[in-house]
């Protein structure tokens, strides 16, 4: 009995690739597009609204789910308690925060998914930025900086990448938006674009094409988490590299002593200069530059490099979300592609996969039971 069920079983693939729904193609008459959808919710939103958007349009008849995203641009008040006006005028346009986030998707705290106006059951998660940041542990490092405003890899802000999930904000810059303030901590105002790419989010991890067309709207319900936003240091040497680079001509015009105190900032960086070299997430405390000068050591005009590094307290004010679009790509398909779609569901039932990430916290020491 037990060899005849072995041959009757079917091996894994079989059963997966029976169960299995083909990608929808498009059949040549029809174009792929991008469909910019806005939100049904009121813009601008002030601090902790619910955002309403739609997944879909009636435009497209399949909906590919993994090439889509959400952009968000929203503006924070940021306050920190040092102005940086230790730093000499030559290097405080080359000196350099990021502020942002590593992965765009860890920016919702809260989410729920609607299927024809009903709330999916399960899709409910009320901390969706422990979830996002659990789920892309998992992801490969190749799939993590491949599009634009989507993940900061510390490695790759460094190198201005357009993957860069956040804003670069020069010293200079703060200390102008800081002007005439007096009481600590400073704000200054800082402005967001982030993408979520909606295969980020571990419910739309199962999608690849969904065929609205057929199966009706989706929608996304989320809350922003202003706690999700980490900042950092950049590298002065590289960062003060690339603000020569892109302001050449300017320098060559201007005086001489700012190349050639930039000359000596190369010239002297040294390996003690121990800033932290991190992400740190607002709200917390990280070691930053905070002031940078020649110091003249000789009459004959030799100079020597001296930095100044210290505590410094990052964090989130407040936050306007200004602008919410839904970049939703798909195509039309033709009459015979959805023929074959609506035979495959009235054999099968429709199951829109709802999932989430159970949390459970290690006990603070060792049990006689064991972990």
């Amino acid at each position: 009995m037990k060899a005849t069920h072995l041959q009757q079983a079917e091996t894994i693939e079989e059963t997966l690739l029976g169960n299995a729904v083909v990608p929808f193609t498009n059949y040549g008459e029809h174009h792929y597009s991008i469909k910019e959808i806005k939100p049904e919710s009121q813009m601008p939103a002030l601090f902790d609204k619910e955002i309403i958007i739609s997944l879909s349009d009636t435009v497209q008849d399949i909906t590919q789910i993994q090439n889509s995203f959400l952009s968000v641009v929203l503006t924070a008040n940021i306050q920190l308690d040092d102005k940086f006006d230790k730093i000499d005028e030559s290097y405080k346009d080359g000196l350099v925060l990021f502020v942002g986030l590593k992965p765009g998707s860890n920016l919702g705290r809260e989410y729920t998914i609607y299927h024809r106006g009903k709330i999916i059951d399960g899709s409910l998660q009320n901390d969706a930025t422990t979830e996002s940041f659990i789920y892309n542990t998992i992801k490969p490092k190749s799939e993590k900086n491949n599009r634009k405003h989507i993940r900061s890899l510390y490695e790759n802000i460094h190198n201005f990448d357009t993957s860069a999930c956040g804003t670069y904000i020069s010293m200079g810059e703060i200390e102008e938006l800081i002007g005439n303030q007096t009481a600590v901590p400073y704000t200054i105002p800082i402005r967001f674009r982030i993408s979520i790419q909606l295969e980020d989010l571990l419910i739309f991890s199962a999608f690849t094409d969904y065929t609205n067309g057929l199966l009706g709207d989706l929608k996304i319900k989320f809350k922003i988490n202003p706690h999700a936003f980490v900042f950092c240091q950049m590298n002065p040497k590289i960062s003060m590299a690339k603000y020569y680079t892109m302001n050449k001509d300017e320098l060559l015009g201007s005086s001489k002593q700012k190349l050639m105190d930039i000359d000596l900032m190369f010239r002297n960086w040294s390996f003690k200069f121990q800033y932290t070299k991190q992400f740190t997430q607002l709200g917390c405390t990280a070691d930053l530059i905070t002031g940078l000068h020649a110091e003249p050591l000789t009459e004959s005009g030799l100079k020597n490099l001296i930095c100044d590094i210290k505590p410094v307290t990052m964090s989130i004010k407040n936050y306007v979300i200004t602008e919410v679009t839904a970049n939703m790509a798909g195509y039309k398909a033709t009459d015979a592609c959805l023929i074959l779609v609506r035979q495959f569901y009235n054999q099968r039932p429709f199951v829109v996969p709802a999932q989430r990430v159970e949390i459970w916290p290690f006990p603070t020491s060792a049990t006689l039971t064991g972990i």
